[in-house]
């Protein structure tokens, strides 16, 4: 079995215009998602992976809907975005000042704000297990990474 996510494929229909920096974040946390990640569906009708995912904004949700690899869908996750809301403005900004420091400041100031980009970085990845937890099991770096990707989708709401 694969518990694994193979392809995602994203919506942009409700996708704002992304700066590069945010950009490269983006596709730096996909590549590292597809490449490695432990997704596993919870409940009794569990259908094991690999999977294949397509996120969309529908109202003030995402939606990851879970396809087996023929294309047959297996189901829809809904997430609510508003518990997301300030830890997503407070990531652009600390990433802004990572941004911004890495052009003007010493490695020591970068440094203290990459430690408080990591700790708000983990917070969150935690909020979104346990927001997901009866729908599915992921380790600490696929939720990382998966909050990596809701804060790059720059996503309205």
């Amino acid at each position: 079995m694969d518990n694994s996510i193979v392809r995602i494929d994203l919506d942009n229909e409700n996708i704002l215009h992304r700066s590069l920096k945010f950009e490269q974040e983006f596709e730096l946390a996909l590549s590292d998602l597809l490449e490695k990640n432990r997704f596993e569906l919870q409940g009794n009708d569990t259908i094991s992976g690999p999977y294949i995912m397509k996120i969309a904004l529908k109202s003030d949700r995402l939606v990851f809907s879970i396809f087996k690899e023929d294309g047959q869908l297996i189901k829809d996750i809904f997430l609510a975005l508003k518990p997301f809301r300030s830890l997503i403005k407070d990531y652009y900004l600390i990433c802004e000042s990572y941004f911004n420091a890495i052009e003007e400041m010493t490695s020591s100031q970068i440094e203290a704000i990459d430690i408080g980009r990591r700790g708000l970085h983990n917070e969150a990845a935690q909020l979104l297990t346990e927001r997901l937890e009866k729908h599915v099991e992921m380790d600490k770096q696929t939720a990382r990474r998966f909050f990596t990707l809701l804060c790059a989708l720059q996503v309205r709401g």
